[in-house]
């Protein structure tokens, strides 16, 4: 990157494939009209086509200029934009193909007895506390807090208990 003259440089540690990582929004908050936002792949940027052409939008709104060095793309060139299209195409089909091959492995696991999934939170006291938000006494939140679980483990347990 020194090689390259950037002034700032934002390492996202998250999946490429959405747009909500901090540093992604840093960044693009960050950017002012002349600028070049250098990126090492575009699969880095963007696993999703839609996503990648609208963040590169905005970009071109601003003014600045996007470059994938691995891909060589520069889309200040009409051929850089539509390689881009291309490209980003190929980004969403290898997420695609990912996606497919974890889950028929998953499926192939589970035949075998080798995955379980995640093992289950149990929790000792959940009927009473299940007995005290369910009575108003104490609040969802606080009844999360007692048994150690988040919301989404709350609610179906409530709705597992509830259909019991």
């Amino acid at each position: 990157m020194q090689e390259l003259g950037v002034d700032k440089v934002f390492i996202d540690k998250a999946s490429g494939k959405n747009t909500d990582r901090l540093q992604l929004k840093a960044m693009m908050n960050f950017v002012r009209e002349g600028d070049t936002v250098i990126v090492e792949s575009i699969s880095r940027f963007a696993r999703n086509t839609k996503d990648l052409l609208e963040l590169v939008e905005e970009l071109n709104s601003k003014q600045v200029i996007f470059i994938s060095k691995k891909e060589a793309i520069d889309t200040n060139t009409p051929t850089g934009q539509f390689m881009l299209t291309i490209f980003g195409a190929v980004a969403t089909l290898e997420r695609e193909y990912i996606l497919s091959r974890q889950s028929e492995g998953i499926a192939i696991a589970k035949a075998q007895g080798k995955y379980k999934g995640r093992k289950r939170i149990e929790s000792t006291n959940f009927e009473s506390v299940y007995s005290r938000w369910h009575s108003n006494e104490i609040s969802a939140k606080q009844s999360m807090e007692l048994l150690g679980m988040k919301s989404n483990t709350f609610y179906r347990r409530v709705r597992e208990y509830q259909c019991q």
